[in-house]
């Protein structure tokens, strides 16, 4: 079964055996609030007040959910994980990959290269040419070679292939 979602924002709440699943899901863009400890009343309250998506992996849970949408996510891969809510909810045009901060969902701001002098080493300062703040944690990003492993990665996620294990059979 397919479900399509609308123009609206996609939210989700991610249970606490999926946090691999919650970064990149926040990394693509999404917002995804993650919680390493959550009683399962709880989460199920976070999901029907502030209206997201459960993702679970536990069928009791997801049993639970009473009208909220929910996904069982069948994997305990990852970039299966991702490709599984990805195309339910067929979200691959809505991507806005490093649009929000990784550690704490929130949704980034660009950083003028002035104001990141201070604030980042001055080989970072020299090299990157962009910057973003996280106004919620205060984290700071910049496109360092990390960033070119995570554009393998994506790019293998959007060909259905696991970027740790190469093709999908």
């Amino acid at each position: 079964m397919r479900s399509e979602t609308s123009e609206q924002a996609v939210k989700f709440a991610v249970d606490c055996m999926l946090g691999k699943l919650a970064k990149w899901l926040r990394i693509l863009g999404f917002d995804a609030v993650f919680f390493s400890r959550i009683e399962d009343d709880d989460l199920l309250a976070v999901a029907r007040d502030e209206e997201r998506i459960l993702l679970s992996r536990d069928h009791e849970l997801i049993g639970r959910t009473q009208g909220i949408p929910s996904i069982h996510v069948v994997s305990e891969n990852w970039p299966e994980q991702v490709c599984q809510v990805m195309d339910f909810y067929s979200l691959w045009d809505r991507v806005r990959p490093y649009s929000r901060c990784s550690a704490c969902n929130r949704e980034l701001k660009s950083l003028p290269r002035s104001r990141a002098k201070n604030l980042v080493a001055p080989f970072i300062f020299v090299n990157a040419g962009h910057f973003a703040l996280c106004p919620g944690c205060g984290r700071i990003y910049w496109e360092g070679t990390h960033r070119r492993d995570m554009e393998v990665r994506l790019a293998a996620l959007r060909l259905g292939r696991d970027p740790e294990q190469g093709p999908r059979s």
